[in-house]
């Protein structure tokens, strides 16, 4: 390993570390990182994307003869680092574990030149050890001198810059003639600049933490939560989570503090729309309800009274430039209304619903805006013009980009700020205008960066980042949470076989699993390029039934034996099908649509029943309307929910009827192995309860309130299932989201 030199400055995301001082930075905050973590460290960061053996960690900071003692104190030293940088084992952005082997730093990685001194470069990782790694690139800035010119009428002024685009991180499997053009091209590049005596300065994007309560709300684009932020100058107005809840605050700049808005309670789990062209007033829709069409809402961005927008619905809305007219979306239209009242006409039709609709400021007259496929699960930008009206796709996903979505225009209206998102990352891209070159990109993590909102004189971008975190806890019967430090720990849906030997489970990256009981002969049975959401155990527990998608494509229904293999699908249609559900026999699966969050489709959603010995279809009688089906152990009875979550519904074979369960909302429902009872999560109370309800007698037995357990500091809940012993285990998001500002060059 090459040490490193007296003036050595390194950056990975927010943070910065100073090999000369032993100092680490996150966001211009020092992190407190102890000596021996640092070395660590800094050895791992010498050679990014490569993998550092323990025997090297050992010779090069311990020393020989030191076996007992070293193992501790790596184990150590590798837990404060992931400490100081928020990073997991699990689920690692920085510091990757190989089993046995050693420990890999997996981060983009830039170098920081010291003009006053000579600057620490990290080894070619081609040539390091042999091993054929990917090449990092830093986004650079190059600084020419005054004076030295580039040719005729090219004389940059002094202290002018010219941004190189960052090269991507390549794939860990890129082939030979890939590292031979990087080279080649790194080479002339380098010629080019040493022939000029051009000095290279690296300038990762100057980024500055604004808020610090830690609950800025996510945005989720697969599932239409697509918070929008927005800005009167002195305020930012963004959605954040409080007790649960999602609520609107002001946001004062540039201090940070939070505050939220008071308003009236008929607009419950307020979502932004927009903010009036004056900056007095502000669009909302509320999102307490998965329906995506929900009413519309003026409130002053000083709190207050709300005023509703007619009898409109909509899932987003902007402001004319009149301040006097509304743009608002509904399915795959968009309408003009005024806002004192009167009728609406169609002004566009879409090929899908749109998000984040945004004029271009300063007279523009486009409009640039999401389009959501509910179907294949995929965003793309558009734009119109208001001359011709007609919608035109300006970027689709890309393997660099990801899946572009949520834009904002910059205050000169020259420039187009959004997010791209890709599985466990978002990051800020801009495109120009015109839109008639590549987008250029603005962050590199570690945070997910989301929510883009240009301030409205000026250059500078505030935006949301987000760290996400979860933890799976049990619900003891004292109504007690405590740590679910199992090999479940990483669960996201849990299923527990009929015998009770088995658990399946799908964890943080949608990977199906299935391992003994004492989490033993532990098997992955889905492949990386197929997203799980949940399995359950067949009768005879032989195999499972998977509700999963593969990307750009509808949620599906497969099998999967649990000795491995390949998944069959069940249906052809490319409608979304999920919460697949046995009967009795094993002979047929019970399943569901989708509700608006995971999927809006014009067509009826009700409940179906596949004979899977002839795959025919039946509906259930009177299952319009609802989705989520759990058939009971013993074949009498289905529990579903409404589309909107707000009831539980209970079908009796027996009588062929449907009874509403006494319980105020639900999610993720789940039998007792002995049938008898219905546990359901009332996600849309307060409280949030886990509700045991006993069946037939449709009384509740038991309530717990997760909102008021000892132990639960989180934004949300999620059901994960009930363990083998019938506790239910509940995974507590406790992901930290602030306000984050950058000025452009």
């Amino acid at each position: 390993m090459q040490a490193p030199t007296s003036n050595s400055k390194l950056t990975f995301g927010l943070y910065e570390m100073d090999l000369q001082t032993g100092e680490l930075w996150k966001a211009g905050f020092r992190v407190k990182l102890q000596s021996q973590p640092f070395k660590v460290l800094a050895a791992l960061i010498e050679r990014p994307g490569q993998v550092v053996t323990r025997e090297e960690l050992q010779l090069r900071l311990w020393g020989k003869g030191t076996v007992g003692d070293f193992d501790h104190s790596l184990g150590t030293a590798i837990n404060k680092i992931r400490e100081a940088l928020s990073d997991s084992a699990d689920n690692p952005r920085f510091v990757e574990t190989l089993a046995r082997r050693g420990y890999r730093f997996i981060a983009p990685v830039h170098e920081v030149h010291d003009p006053s001194g000579p600057a620490y470069s990290l080894p070619a990782p081609e040539v390091a050890q042999g091993i054929n790694q990917p090449t990092v690139f830093a986004e650079q800035a190059v600084a020419f001198p005054a004076g030295d010119a580039l040719g005729p009428g090219h004389a940059p002024a002094p202290g002018d810059f010219i941004s190189l685009p960052a090269a991507r991180r390549a794939p860990r499997n890129w082939r030979v003639p890939g590292i031979a053009a990087a080279a080649f091209f790194a080479a002339i590049t380098a010629g080019f600049l040493l022939a000029r005596r051009i000095p290279i300065t690296v300038r990762p994007p100057h980024i500055v933490q604004v808020t610090h309560n830690d609950h800025l709300a996510p945005t989720i684009q697969t599932m239409e939560d697509l918070h929008a932020s927005a800005t009167d100058g002195n305020h930012l107005f963004a959605s954040i989570i409080d007790d649960g809840q999602q609520k609107l605050a002001s946001i004062d700049l540039p201090f940070g503090s939070v505050q939220p808005l008071k308003m009236s309670d008929e607009v419950a789990a307020p979502a932004l729309g927009d903010i009036s062209p004056d900056g007095t007033r502000l669009l909302l829709l509320s999102h307490l309800s998965p329906e995506s069409e929900q009413p519309l809402w003026v409130v002053p961005t000083l709190g207050g009274s709300a005023q509703r927008v007619g009898d409109v619905l909509a899932h987003d809305a902007t402001w004319m430039a009149d301040g006097t007219h509304i743009l608002y979306a509904n399915g795959n239209d968009l309408y003009l209304r005024p806002v004192a009242g009167g009728q609406a006409e169609r002004y566009a039709h879409l090929p899908g619903p749109a998000f984040w609709l945004r004029w271009q400021p300063d007279g523009g007259h486009l409009l640039r805006f999401t389009l959501l496929d509910p179907v294949a699960h995929t965003t793309t930008l558009w734009q119109l013009s208001e001359t011709d009206r007609q919608p035109r796709q300006i970027l689709t996903a890309s393997p660099d980009v990801g899946a572009p979505c949520c834009g904002v225009w910059t205050a000169d209206g020259q420039r187009f700020i959004f997010q791209g998102a890709r599985p466990g990352s978002s990051d800020l891209w801009q495109l120009t205008a015109h839109a008639t070159e590549a987008p250029t990109r603005l962050t590199d993590g570690p945070l997910q960066f989301a929510a883009p909102v240009a301030s409205r004189t000026g250059h500078s971008v505030y935006f949301v980042g987000l760290d996400d975190r979860s933890r799976l806890m049990r619900l003891n019967a004292d109504g007690k949470l405590t740590p679910e430090n199992t090999f479940l720990s990483a669960a996201v849906r849990v299923d527990v076989s009929h015998d009770g030997r088995w658990v399946a489970w799908t964890d943080l990256s949608g990977t199906l699993w299935r391992a003994h009981a004492d989490g033993s002969n532990i098997l992955r049975l889905t492949p990386e390029n197929v997203d799980v959401f949940l399995a359950r155990w067949s009768p005879d527990d032989s195999r499972l039934a998977v509700m999963a998608r593969e990307p750009g494509h509808a949620w599906r229904l497969y099998l999967v034996s649990a000795q491995g293999g390949d998944l069959h699908p069940l249906l052809q249609d490319n409608r979304n099908a999920g919460d697949p559900s046995w009967s009795p026999d094993g002979q047929s699966i019970l399943f569901g649509r989708v509700n608006d969050r995971m999927g809006k489709e014009e067509t009826q959603r009700s409940l179906e029943i596949l004979n899977l010995r002839d795959s025919t279809v039946t509906q259930v009688p009177g299952s319009a309307g609802l989705f989520s089906p759990r058939w009971s152990p013993n074949g009498r009875f289905i529990a579903a929910l409404t589309l909107d979550q707000r009831r539980v519904q209970l079908f009796d074979f027996t009588t062929s009827t449907w009874t509403t369960l006494p319980v105020t909302s639900g999610a993720d429902p789940v039998w007792t192995t002995d049938g008898r009872s219905l546990v359901v999560h009332a996600s849309m109370d307060p409280r949030q309860p886990i509700v045991r309800i006993d069946i037939p007698a449709m009384h509740i037995a038991q309530s717990s309130q997760l909102a008021a357990a000892e132990g639960a500091d989180p934004v949300d809940f999620v059901f994960v299932g009930l363990a083998a012993d019938g506790s239910p285990l509940v995974r507590l998001r406790t992901y930290t989201g602030n306000i984050y500002s950058m000025e452009l060059p």
